[in-house]
């Protein structure tokens, strides 16, 4: 049985076309008009082992928050229905993920129960990338994932000066877990 699963998801601000494929072989195309989160999302692609395409239009002149929530929410979606009954799944996982000085913790509980701890605090810099990531949005970004799949996630900071390098190790032990 294939873990896999597409969605269609069109709001007045995006339009997205995404597909998953659990057990891929860590290819990933993403292509959300914010160059930075299309990384981010490359890296849960490779780092999960999961075959990820992800075609995304929004309202970038407005900001990148309704993309990186739509987006979001769509790829909780499709893990969600991928996972189906869970069998043979995991249920619990956690790690510590690091990124040169970062240094990330990341536990989830395939629960059924979305909740999200997130205990990252950033320094204040400039948004990321152009069209700009906005690193507020990191957050959003993985409350709207969680609800959307029903996990229970937890995210700590354990060290970490560079937005990037945070952001990143908490993507990529996201994907790990």
């Amino acid at each position: 049985m294939s873990r896999s699963a597409t969605r269609n998801r069109t709001t007045m601000e995006t339009s997205i076309d995404l597909s998953i494929e659990l057990d891929g072989s860590g290819t990933a195309t993403v292509s959300t008009g914010l160059p930075f989160y299309d990384h981010m999302l490359e890296q849960v692609g490779k780092h999960g082992g999961f075959d990820l395409t992800i075609a995304c239009q929004g309202d970038l002149h407005i900001d990148s928050h309704h993309t990186v929530e739509d987006v979001a929410i769509a790829l909780g979606e499709a893990f969600r229905e991928a996972l189906g009954d869970k069998a043979g799944v995991r249920r619990f996982a956690s790690g510590l993920y690091p990124l040169d000085e970062a240094l990330v913790e990341v536990a989830l509980d395939l629960s059924g129960r979305p909740y999200v701890v997130w205990n990252v605090p950033m320094p204040e810099v400039l948004p990321l990338g152009n069209p700009p990531f906005d690193p507020q949005l990191a957050e959003h970004a993985f409350h709207s994932f969680a609800t959307a799949a029903g996990i229970t996630l937890h995210v700590e900071l354990r060290h970490g000066t560079n937005v990037h390098h945070i952001i990143e190790a908490a993507f990529k032990g996201l994907a790990r877990c």
